[in-house]
This record gives structure tokens, C-alpha cells and sequence, in this order.
């Protein structure tokens, strides 16, 4: 039987869509991530096509398609659900800090290890090598965190996103530096932000202006294929065209606050309400599949042996202590003492394989095993699921003792009510029966004086 006929990979595609969302189903119920799920499910495709089909395909330029759709529509589901109010500016700007210190210092001390202890890295390899290691999974946080309090839930959406961002600018940026001729240094680099961002701006008004003109009922996936297009051509000339995604996204929810006053009349409020529902449920379908397929594929291409080792081990471990030592100490400055669960919420994932295989030729090391890269995004992913079923566990007690007291204040309320109606009833009779004599007396009196008349 042909494995890779075209009905085989319709039913075998098929097959890994309806675990998947069995998967997500698992994971509401217990917090383990369905990417774990996903990797494992990958493995063991890999096993049974290690048996039956010993010559399969190469996937490498698939997972990098996958993984930067997968990362566009991830970003975009993001943007789509933030939104910009004078009151979120605090808890904004400091996710945003949490996120850039907390991706340099981990990069920094990554790279430090790697230097130390594999063979033949230099420092600017070293740094490229690292940087992956130290962004934070948005596509693996957002869909875990749907749990937490609002205020925290809030904060890792904002936080991963950035960290996604700054962490894909700062690799190119450091990928710019192989090339003299291409490298601006810092100033290049500012102005290359600067120009991203107003082309982002432009670009986001043209499209809104545009597509809420269109009638067409089929214009969603188009919307899609413009910002694909943008973001392409954005990569093209060297531009960070993640922000081109999240710009768009932050004015379509935010789309009031992007037309204020007069130029308020360029907007079609209904036809916006529209496209924002349509694309955000489409955003979210998209980037489900594209994180499934991507995070099966990845498990594919894993090479297990790699894990036995106790030099990958080693290294592995001492990046992961960093990551946290680091993240606590960056928490305890700007939450304060209230950093649970955030602190081991800090998973690798989609982003960290999608830049690890983007590494240029000329930076790659031989001696750098890919194991480290697997090893440290399953050690994060289960840090982060234990964190969550704890903080779960510890919400179920904390609202188990609310509703025990709820309980208790309401018995204690009914008992009181019943102690004090019954000195009322008691009060009631005896005045009934008090005023019930001078009722009758005041009826005797009546008729004295009416057989009296010279009374």
C-alpha cells in the first residue's frame, strides 16, 4: 500500500485535524498543552514511518511555511484581542519591558553557555543560537492561559506577543551583523523600525478603507492574502514585518479609537463589526491547524538519540535554570511578590524551531546538538503545566472556601431571622391581647353612655 497516495494523505491529514482537537479538549480538562501532544503524536508518526516507508520526505521547507503562517496568524489572533484603553497603557508598557529585558538577559546567559561548552561556537553564533531559546511561545501560551484571572491572562497575551516580536527583530538584527555590507548597526536598525512602523500605519488605514467598500462576500481569505503578501514582501526588504500584523490588528479591534471625531465618517461602523468577527474566527481557525500540522511535522523530524545525551542534558538544564532565575528576578521588580503562576509560565515552542532553522549557513555550528532545542521546549512546556494545574487546584480550594462561607454567612443570617421573628410574634400577641381589654372596655363605655344620655 502506498503511504503517501493522495487519498492516504487526505485521511491521514484528516486523522491528525480530529486528534488535535481532541487534544485541546485534553488540555482544557487537565492544563498539559495539546503542543506536547502534538510532538508526541509527531514521534510516533516518525516511528511507524521508520517501519513502513523507510525513504520519507524531507519536511524542513514545509515547517518553515507552516511556522511562519502559523506565526503571523498567531500574532494576528493576539492583536485582535487587545485592547488599547488609557488604563491598560501601565500594564502594557510594562509587559513590554518584562518582555525585551527578559529576552536579552536569557539570550545573554544562553549564549555565555553555548560559548562555554560546545565545540567550535563562537560568540556571534552563539548569540544567534540563543536567541531562539529565549522567546517566549505565544503560540503555546495564549490558548493555555484562557483560565487565569483577567489581569494575568492579559499580561502573558501582551507579554509573548512582544517577546515573539522583539525576539524575530533582534535575530535578524543579529543576522544583519554576518553581512557588513547589509549591517546598519543600531542606526540602521532604528530606522528600519521607524519605516516598518509607518508603513504598518499606511498600510492598515488603505486596507480598512478598502475592504469595508468591498461587497463581495468572499473577502476574508483575501484580507488574509494582502497581510501574507505584506508580511513577504516586508521580510524581502529587510523590514521586522511582524509589526505590520500586529499594528493591523491592534486598528481593526481598536478601530474607534483610530477614527476619532470628524474622520469618523471614512468608517463604516457595521461593516467593520463584520469583518472584525469574521476574521477573528478565522484568524483562530487558521492558526489552529497551522500550529497542529507544524508541531506534528516538528515531532517528525526530531532526532531522539539526541536527547541521551548527557553534554545536551547538562547544557539544557543550566539554560532552563537561567530562564527562570532570570524571569523571577525581572517579576519580583516589577509585579512585586504576586508571581505565581507567571513565573513558570515561560514555554519555547513554535517560534524558537521557525528561527533555529532560519540560522544562515555561515552561523551554523556542527557541534550544536538539536536536541538542546527539544529538550528545553519540553522541560518549559511541563514547568508551565504543572504551574497550571496547581494554580488551578489552588482556585478550586480558594472558591471552595468562598462558597463554604457564602454557606455559612447564609445560615447564620437564616438563624437570625428565625430567633428574632419569634420575640416579634410574641410581642404581636401581647399587644393583641393587651389592647383586647380596653377594646371591650371602650365598648362598655359606649353603651353606659348611650343608656346615659345626661352623661
Amino acid at each position: 500500500m502506498e503511504i503517501f497516495s493522495s487519498y492516504n494523505l487526505i485521511i491521514e491529514a484528516s486523522i491528525i485535524v480530529i486528534l488535535s482537537f481532541w487534544f485541546n479538549g485534553i488540555a482544557k480538562k487537565t492544563n498539559v498543552p495539546s503542543v506536547l501532544m502534538l510532538i508526541l503524536l509527531g514521534i510516533l508518526i516518525k516511528v511507524g514511518l521508520d517501519i513502513f516507508a523507510p525513504s520519507t520526505p524531507d519536511f524542513a521547507g514545509s515547517l518553515e511555511i507552516l511556522g511562519t503562517v502559523g506565526l503571523i496568524m498567531i500574532v494576528l489572533e493576539a492583536a485582535l484581542e487587545l485592547e488599547l484603553k488609557k488604563e491598560k497603557l501601565v500594564p502594557i508598557l510594562k509587559s513590554m519591558a518584562i518582555a525585551l529585558i527578559g529576552l536579552v538577559a536569557s539570550a545573554w546567559v544562553a549564549a555565555l553557555l553555548l560559548f562555554q561548552f560546545v565545540d567550535g561556537m563562537t560568540m556571534q553564533s552563539a548569540w544567534l543560537y540563543a536567541t531562539p531559546l529565549s522567546i517566549l511561545s505565544s503560540a503555546i501560551i495564549i490558548p493555555s492561559v484562557g483560565g487565569l484571572a483577567e489581569a494575568k491572562k492579559e499580561f502573558h497575551i501582551y507579554e509573548s506577543t512582544f517577546s515573539d516580536i522583539f525576539g524575530i527583530m533582534m535575530f535578524y538584527f543579529l543576522t544583519g551583523g554576518l553581512n557588513p555590507a547589509e549591517d546598519g548597526g543600531v542606526v540602521g536598525f532604528s530606522i528600519n523600525l521607524v519605516l516598518t512602523i509607518i508603513i504598518a500605519i499606511v498600510a492598515s488605514y488603505a486596507i480598512i478603507l478598502i475592504f469595508q467598500r468591498i461587497k463581495s462576500q468572499a473577502k476574508l481569505f483575501l484580507l488574509i492574502a494582502v497581510l501574507l503578501l505584506l508580511y513577504a514582501i516586508g521580510k524581502q526588504m529587510h523590514l521586522s514585518s511582524l509589526i505590520i500584523i500586529l499594528i493591523f490588528g491592534l486598528i481593526v479591534k481598536n478601530i474607534k479609537l483610530f477614527f476619532p471625531g470628524k474622520t469618523a465618517i471614512f468608517l463604516e461602523e457595521e461593516k467593520m463589526k463584520h469583518i472584525y468577527h469574521d476574521l477573528h474566527i478565522i484568524t483562530l481557525e487558521t492558526a489552529f491547524i497551522v500550529r497542529t500540522f507544524f508541531f506534528v511535522i516538528f515531532g517528525i523530524t526530531i532526532v531522539l538519540s539526541s536527547l541521551l545525551d548527557l553534554k545536551v542534558a547538562l547544557i539544557s538544564l543550566l539554560i532552563i535554570a537561567s530562564i527562570y532565575i532570570i524571569r523571577w528576578a525581572i517579576l519580583r521588580i516589577f509585579v512585586g511578590k504576586d508571581i505565581l503562576p507567571q513565573l513558570f509560565i515561560a514555554p519555547r515552542g513554535l517560534i524558537t524551531v521557525l528561527l533555529f532553522y532560519a540560522i544562515p549557513a555561515q552561523a551554523q555550528i556542527e557541534g550544536f546538538e538539536s536536541g538542546i532545542l527539544l529538550f528545553v521546549i519540553i522541560v518549559t512546556s511541563l514547568v508551565m503545566t504543572w504551574a497550571m494545574i496547581k494554580d488551578k487546584r489552588k482556585m478550586g480550594t480558594l472558591l471552595d472556601e468562598i462558597d463554604e462561607e457564602i454557606m455559612m454567612r447564609n445560615e447564620a443570617e437564616d438563624a437570625l431571622n428565625n430567633n428574632s421573628d419569634t420575640p416579634q410574634v410574641e410581642e404581636n400577641i401581647s399587644q393583641t391581647e393587651n389592647s383586647a381589654p380596653e377594646s371591650n372596655q371602650t365598648q362598655e363605655d359606649l353603651d353606659t353612655k348611650n343608656n346615659n344620655p345626661k352623661e
